[in-house]
């Protein structure tokens, strides 16, 4: 079958589940894990916001052009402390008060090292399986995208706000005190004027990923470098498919490439 990739849909059970949007039905992947997979890189690559036909993307499946413009790819997308949404600003008015001018956790999570993030309240915990983290806990809820990126650069200088993604695929040891220790001595560090979106909330929630074996060691996948990606699918973790117990390909990285799916 021959569809555009996108980034996996995922559900939260015993173990992540996860379907890849196929030409019609969704594929159920877990179904398939120990089955050989192929997929065929046609050449062609499609903008996911104006669905022009491309010859590169930028920030995971835009033309340049909505990069630069579309209020989906806002430079407050990846910097929320810069976001304007409260104030009725924005490259987009009314998306950024349906997207940003809503309520946001500011969470700690757990995935090869302890990680601060922010996301919608909506988006919890779909946020953490895209991610791939193995735990994590909320630390506050504010009203806005902003006030989580003010959050989120305070609590930077303690922890990291980006993932190294082949410890996480390779289920590295995650060094460092428990989540919800660690929750309440981070608010002891925090200005005043912040404590008061901290949440009574200690629930730790868990994840468990479809992987038959973690790989010592990975390398990742590109189509770009290669227009055919096959072997058997060993795993699955955040947006990244494991083959053969050794390789990676990031699907969300391939947003808008057009390929043929065969297992």
């Amino acid at each position: 079958m021959e569809f555009l990739l996108q980034k996996m849909k995922t559900a939260q059970d015993e173990q992540v589940q996860y379907w890849l949007e196929g030409d019609a039905d969704p594929i159920y992947l877990n179904a398939i894990i120990g089955q050989p997979i192929s997929m065929l890189f046609t050449g062609a690559i499609f903008c996911r916001e104006c669905q022009k036909k491309i010859n590169k993307s930028f920030g995971e499946g835009f033309c340049f052009t909505c990069f630069s413009t579309a209020a989906s790819a806002s430079p407050c997308i990846l910097h929320p402390e810069l976001c304007q949404a409260h104030l009725g600003l924005g490259r987009d008015p009314a998306y950024e008060q349906k997207h940003h001018n809503q309520p946001h956790f500011v969470y700690l999570a757990q995935t090869d090292q302890l990680k601060v993030g922010i996301t919608r309240t909506t988006q919890m915990p779909t946020r953490w399986m895209d991610q791939g983290a193995a735990a994590a806990i909320v630390l506050a809820q504010v009203p806005n995208r902003y006030l989580s990126g003010v959050l989120e650069v305070a609590l930077k200088s303690q922890f990291a706000d980006k993932t190294n993604w082949q410890r996480m695929l390779k289920n590295s040891p995650c060094d460092g005190p428990a989540l919800g220790a660690q929750k309440w001595e981070l608010e002891e560090s925090l200005p005043a004027d912040l404590t008061q979106y901290w949440t009574d909330d200690e629930q730790i929630w868990s994840f468990n990923y479809p992987v038959l074996r973690y790989p010592d060691k990975v390398k990742s996948l590109s189509l770009d470098q290669q227009t055919r990606v096959s072997g058997t699918l060993t795993g699955i973790r955040g947006q990244y498919l494991y083959l053969d117990h050794a390789f990676v390909i990031n699907i969300r990285k391939h947003t808008g490439y057009q390929i043929k799916w065969e297992n």
